[in-house]
């Protein structure tokens, strides 16, 4: 995981973007992710579509819905369990339970309200 990796913005933790003087572009911290830290530490990442198949093979481009997911640092492997089973209680769709990825976190998928996915995650060791 880059050093540069921190918690920062679980939902229910979430906390202002900060001021709008960010400079972009995006700094590239791997071979087909893309992160963009705002001030106040919360993180923008964009995924290549090679990256999103790497985990979810069937992933297919939409047709008239989502272009973006939102993923979210909550901060230990406990909490994106914790998380999941706390959207899927109230109501929300499990999109993937939560699991170990290769990468060395703990992910899991929801949807929102409109059907967008957003991605829980966590370092499996800190």
């Amino acid at each position: 995981m880059p050093s540069n990796w921190s918690s920062t913005t679980c939902p229910r933790r979430s906390r202002s973007i900060g001021g709008s003087d960010s400079t972009f572009p995006p700094t590239p911290i791997r071979h087909r992710t893309v992160e963009f830290e705002f001030p106040g530490g919360l993180r923008l990442l964009w995924d290549t579509v090679e990256t999103i198949r790497s985990f979810t093979p069937d992933w297919t481009e939409p047709a008239g819905g989502h272009r973006i997911g939102l993923a979210f640092d909550c901060g230990t492997a406990a909490d994106v369990d914790t998380l999941f089973d706390e959207f899927t209680g109230g109501g929300y769709t499990g999109r993937k339970k939560p699991w170990d990825a290769p990468w060395g976190q703990r992910y899991a998928t929801v949807d929102d309200p409109d059907g967008n996915p957003v991605d829980l995650f966590a370092a499996l060791t800190p």
